[in-house]
């Protein structure tokens, strides 16, 4: 079973191949994941983690679908993807300057078969990203991170959802951190 830990940086996990770009952190697997093809084979992967990696790559458009193409490739039939990215609106995504690309929900839907055929049908103007370059993730799971603070309210019913949802689309720091578990379509 191949399970690869991209971008990996100096958070290792054992059980996985760890990649990065960086020689200093003694990776697994060398290499830039800017750099397409990966030296990975086709369904090579039963699962791959991006663990606060894919906001760092993918600075242009052709580039960021450059990359989710070699992951489709890369990844087996029912390969988990597990993607952990800073929520846009928070001072972990925004105070760093080498994050040049937003990942939210709506991004990674437009990758997905199945949202593509409801929008086509609606006549909606989503990209549909996964018809226009045979890709289909599934996103099965996505959970929001509350700040501490937040996350008070929310367990000692203080805050409904409607009000988290509003407020972290109008205020920073209401979510830190999302997660994904992405499912690969073949």
């Amino acid at each position: 079973m191949a399970k690869y830990n991209m971008g990996c940086g100096f958070n290792q996990k054992e059980g996985w191949i760890n990649c990065d770009k960086f020689s200093a952190c003694k990776p697994d697997l060398l290499m830039d994941i800017e750099a397409l093809p990966w030296p990975i084979e086709d369904d090579g992967a039963d699962e791959v983690m991006f663990i606060h990696c894919l906001e760092h790559v993918g600075g242009t458009p052709d580039l960021f679908i450059g990359i989710m193409k070699e992951l489709y490739r890369v990844c087996k039939k029912d390969a988990k993807v597990r993607i952990h990215v800073p929520h846009p609106n928070s001072d972990g995504f925004l105070g760093d300057p080498t994050h040049v690309r937003v990942i939210t929900p709506m991004v990674l839907s437009l990758f997905s078969r199945e949202n593509n055929e409801k929008w086509k049908k609606m006549g909606a103007s989503n990209s549909p990203l996964a018809f226009y370059h045979d890709v289909d993730f599934a996103v099965e799971e996505t959970t929001m991170m509350l700040a501490p603070y937040y996350q008070d309210l929310w367990k000692n019913k203080k805050i409904t959802r409607d009000e988290l949802n509003r407020r972290s689309k109008e205020c920073n720091n209401i979510v830190e951190e999302i997660q994904f578990l992405l499912r690969v379509k073949k």
